[in-house]
């Protein structure tokens, strides 16, 4: 279950090569995400994304803080109706050429179509010996957020939710903890003096 947590957690980051920079927000509410992966074992995931104004433009500083750091190259160009990406980021010891073409609008549907290659690094299970792959990506408007859900929940098809802005605050003590140490409460945290 984790590692299709993280497939779908990169393949998301991924699909959103212009995260950060300055696409039009999404219509806050709940969105529908299909993915499809050619040239991949992987099978289609579908999850769900409750937005607002703030967790959307959280969720999209993830690539585009990734972009920031790793990327020697990120052209974006708006063609049309469409907004057109290309780039070249280090992750790990693999270089990652990606092509992404965004198309539709912010308030109701949009695709995202990213085609990347990868040289170098360690082989990626699910993943051809060439290293190259499509994926599409489709989101579509649901509506309203339901009542169990708030801002930031990403909802997998097997019902598992995680929360972006959680994830990112427990990061955040993660990383401020001395030598690395979970915060208390978490699994394998030393326990609390009372």
């Amino acid at each position: 279950m984790r590692r299709s947590l993280t497939i779908i957690a990169f393949a998301v980051v991924s699909a959103s090569p212009a995260a950060a920079l300055d696409l039009p927000a999404r219509k806050a509410g709940l969105w529908e995400i299909k993915m499809a992966f050619e040239g991949r074992t992987i099978p289609p995931q579908t999850m769900q994304q409750c937005i607002d104004a703030a967790t959307d433009k959280q969720m999209n500083s993830i690539g585009g803080n990734m972009a920031q750091e790793k990327c020697s190259k990120q052209d974006v160009q708006k063609v049309g109706a469409t907004i057109v990406v290309d780039s070249v980021c280090q992750v790990g010891a693999a270089k990652i050429t990606s092509y992404g073409v965004i198309s539709g609008d912010y308030n109701s549907a949009y695709t995202v179509k990213v085609s990347s290659t990868r040289e170098g690094g360690t082989a990626v299970p699910g993943m051809p010996a060439d290293g190259s792959t499509n994926m599409t990506m489709e989101a579509k408007w649901l509506g309203a957020c339901k009542p169990d859900q708030k801002p930031g929940d990403m909802i997998m098809a097997n019902g598992m939710k995680v929360n972006i802005v959680d994830m990112q605050r427990m990061q955040q003590q993660m990383q401020g903890a001395p030598g690395g140490m979970r915060p208390p409460g978490m699994p394998g945290a030393p326990a609390q003096k009372k």
